[in-house]
Order: structure tokens, then sequence, then C-alpha cells
């Protein structure tokens, strides 16, 4: 069945328009038009909205009262994704904090399943660690974490439907292993990290291809050491996922950083907890209370543990207290993230041919409707 969407602001490459009008068949985006020749079909007034390629966030922790950890099931991951929709997502990859390699092959069958059964917006699993520095922890626990080995490799490298996305910090994984593990198509972000310039600079000639929130529980860049975050912003092929909450990271941090190098390899993340879309604020991790305090995540000893973040709301914050254009934090929500994990075919922009995953904005940059895969979804 033929859709045409007509009367909205169309994000089509870098500019808005409000002289086409966007063409849906089935799951895919079948044309973009002049608006005044639109074809016949089902229309859908977008009166005077903002359309905008569907977000994808490639770090959910949890969301709508659900923490993956705790629900590693295909009903766990539809509810994540349910409480997301509302916010512009379309498309996320459900992360496992640091757990025991059970849970770990739990969380990957589950997603397995959620796709095979069609659950809206799932792309795929980040899984967090458990290979990551006792340094640079941050609320992961401890007791889980462990160096990468074989029985490590195997798990990461089964997820047999969708992306396999894993943050590791070199000081747990060789060079060695992390060339292996892109060598298995699995997408290798350095995260969780004490490292060096250089040690960084190895991890990232040996396949990984991008950093796990960028500035938060890395070294940091010094005169004479330039740590993990100098690594990223001194390669320009490195992709770096930010939070812009105007808490993990101070804007004027992002703002230097958005400046070194081209926009186009940053992306939005959320790092969301199961706070995001819930009015109660409060949920255990691994046996640990953690509030949201005046918008902020944390435990009792004051350790950030993820944020009570929604895309929309990043999409918003990069604008307006970054000062990017709506087309820039759009490209850094969808289409950035689409290519990081390999899905520029199919996502991240509004285009004939590809997945019709949209989001419309009215003028507050508020989500008013989502799409994914052409179907318009409910409860947004």
């Amino acid at each position: 069945m033929r859709t045409v969407l007509i009367n909205g602001r169309v994000l089509t490459g870098e500019v808005l328009r409000e002289d086409v009008a966007v063409v849906l068949e089935g799951d895919r985006i079948a044309d973009l038009v002049a608006a005044d020749a639109a074809p016949d079909g089902a229309r859908v007034d977008l009166d005077g909205g903002v359309l905008l390629p569907g977000f994808i966030d490639t770090q959910v922790n949890g969301g709508g009262g659900v923490l993956f950890n705790d629900e590693p099931t295909v009903e766990g991951i539809a509810a994540i994704a349910a409480a997301h929709r509302h916010f512009g997502t379309t498309g996320f990859l459900p992360t496992l904090i640091s757990d025991d390699l059970d849970v770990i092959d739990r969380a990957m069958r589950a997603v397995e399943a959620a796709i095979e059964q069609g659950v809206p917006g799932v792309l795929g699993i980040h899984i967090e660690g458990p290979y990551l520095s006792a340094r640079r922890r941050g609320i992961h626990s401890l007791d889980h974490l462990r160096d990468l080995d074989e029985e490590g490799l195997v798990r990461l490298t089964s997820l047999k439907r969708g992306r396999t996305l894993v943050t590791v910090a070199p000081e747990a994984a060789t060079p060695a292993m992390i060339g292996r593990l892109a060598a298995a198509r699995v997408v290798v972000a350095i995260g969780h990290t004490n490292a060096g310039y250089d040690e960084a600079r190895r991890a990232l000639d040996a396949g990984a291809t991008g950093v796990t929130h960028l500035f938060n529980a890395m070294s940091q860049l010094g005169n004479r050491e330039p740590g993990v975050v100098g690594a990223a912003l001194n390669d320009s092929d490195c992709w770096c996922g930010l939070i812009v909450d105007g808490r993990h990271v101070h804007d004027a941090t992002l703002k230097i950083a958005l400046r070194a190098r081209p926009l186009d390899r940053f992306m939005l993340v959320t790092d969301a907890m199961p706070s995001v879309g819930m009015t109660e604020k409060v949920f255990d991790l691994h046996g640990r209370r953690i509030t949201v305090q005046d918008g902020v995540c944390m435990d009792e000893h004051g350790t950030l543990a993820g944020a009570d973040l929604d895309m929309a709301s990043a999409v918003r914050n990069a604008v307006d207290r970054l000062g990017l254009t709506l087309p820039q934090a759009a490209f850094m929500a969808a289409t950035a993230p689409a290519a990081f994990m390999g899905l520029s075919d199919e996502r991240g922009r509004i285009e004939a041919g590809l997945m019709a995953d949209l989001v419309l904005l009215d003028r507050d940059g508020q989500t008013v409707r989502t799409w994914i895969g052409g179907q318009s979804q409910s409860g947004v």
C-alpha cells in the first residue's frame, strides 16, 4: 500500500525542504517527489512538522522501567523499544552492561529472537564489557570485569542476526583479539579505559573503529600524554559517541571536540537507563540503588550510572546547547550511527530505496510520530 507524506519540512541531505512529498511503499521509501505532483495514495498531512530520518541509538541500557541486564528477553527488548519510540528512536542496540558470560549469551539469543519475531527497531546488540579497565569502570561491577580470552571471543562473535557492537578497553583486549573481532564483522569501540595514546592507537590500527561516550570513563587529553581522547580526536576515521545532556560532559568541552575535526564522525547516544519514559526515577543495577537527581543517574556515592536521556532531547540539546543546526544534529542522530554500524545502505537518510524509518517533530523538537519500516507506530 502506498502512503504519501505531505505538507512537511523534509530533511534531504543537509537541507530542510518544504517542496517535496515522501512516498512510502511497503517498508521502503519509494520516492521523493515535488509536493504539487504527489501521486495517489493514503495521504498523511504532516501539518508543517519536520520529517527526519529515524534516530538510531547505539547505546540503550534500558527504558520504560526495564534494564536489559535484568530482562535479557524478547519481552524486555520490546518494552525498551516501545519506550524509546516515543522519542523518535526507530533503530537501537539493546546494551548489556558488564555481566556474567551466561547473561551475555542469553542477551544475544534474545536479540536474535527479537529480530526474527519482528520487534520494531532492533538492529543488534551492544555488549559494553566485561572487557574493561578496573580503573575506569564507572558504574560497572568490578566483580564482572575480565580480560578477553578465547571463550569470550567465541561468544562475542556468535550473533546470527543483526549487528554486534562491543566496547572493550585496550588493557583487557590485545590488538590481536581486536583484529579477530573486526575480522568477524564485530564493530569494536574503545571505552572504559585508562590506556595511553599509543595503546589506544594500536587498538584503532588493529580494527577498533570508534570510542564509547567520548570523554567519559577514559584517559583524558593532556599536554604530554594525549590519552584516548587525544587518539580519538586525532583520528579522522574514528567514530565518537557523545552524551549531550549538559551533565556527562561540559558543553564547552563538546564544542571544542566538534571544532577539532569534521562533524561526520560524531554521533549522539543516550546511554539510557530504565528511567527513560518513566515517572518513577529510581531503579536497581547489580544490587546498587540508582536515583535520578536533577536529570543525572547516580548511585549513593555519586557515581554516574548511564543517563536519563532520550534521543529527541539529545537532538534538541545539540542544537540549543552546542549551537548545531537541526540538520547537523539529525545527521549525528541518524546518518552517523547508521554508517558506524555498517547500515548506510539501509538506514539513516530520507532517500528512495532506504527503509522507511522516520520521525516527525513539531516546531519545538518534540516527537509527534514515528514510522518503522513504513509502519506508523502507535503511542507516540
